[in-house]
């Protein structure tokens, strides 16, 4: 008599999420033209530090392999990505300032940036795809939101490194001015230590004032 496997010996298979392709890129050129670029951003959510976006428009004729959300990919990884987009591909970056941040709001600075990124591009991109749920205002060119695009598309997932190394490398530099607030290490986030350094140290110009911790920081 056969025995059927039991419960404990069975195991779950696991699928692997697919990689981001160029699918989306080669749907919007048929209609735009061939120079797609994505755009993402990086630090929408910290307590100090700029939003940066970059905007990325990989030629048809390369191939980038690994690139992936820059939140699934390790540190190492991301920079070394970092170095072979920028060799092969077009990019534009820009920054928020958590001035600007405070003055426009989180959000509207964001697509500012994102704009500013695109603009920044050394190529006047025929389409883009942008990571999210909002299009920019005021792009010289058709765009298109994609939510969770830097999962789906190569362009967005390439912008979303980009925009992450450039940033962590912004909030290294400001470390070693402000070596209290630990700036390396949580990047501007909102973490137990940014927390008690700010209890001790107090704001700084590069907190964002219009957030709600650091508000009720000011109130006291």
């Amino acid at each position: 008599m056969n025995k059927k496997p039991s419960a404990k010996g069975k195991r779950k298979s696991k699928k692997t999420a697919p990689l981001p392709d160029m699918a989306l890129e080669r749907d919007l050129a048929a209609c735009t033209g061939p120079l797609i670029a994505g755009i993402d951003e990086a630090g929408r959510g910290p307590w100090a530090g700029p939003v940066v976006c970059a905007a990325v428009v990989i030629p048809e004729d390369v191939s980038i392999s690994g690139l992936n959300d820059s939140k699934k990919l390790p540190e190492t990884a991301r920079e070394i990505l970092y170095e072979t987009i920028c060799l092969n591909a077009m990019v534009g970056i820009a920054s928020a300032s958590p001035k600007r941040i405070d003055e426009m709001n989180i959000r509207a600075a964001t697509l500012w940036a994102m704009r500013q990124a695109l603009l920044s591009l050394p190529v006047d991109p025929d389409g883009a795809l942008i990571d999210g749920r909002d299009v920019p205002p005021g792009l010289p060119c058709q765009g298109v939101a994609i939510i969770k695009g830097d999962s789906r598309s190569k362009s967005i997932a390439a912008a979303s490194i980009i925009a992450k190394v450039t940033r962590d490398r912004m909030m290294t530099r400001l470390s070693q001015s402000f070596p209290e607030y630990g700036f390396d290490s949580h990047k501007g986030y909102g973490t137990a230590r940014h927390a008690a350094a700010l209890s001790e140290w107090g704001v700084t110009d590069h907190h964002r004032k219009s957030f709600k911790p650091i508000m009720q920081i000011l109130e006291h």
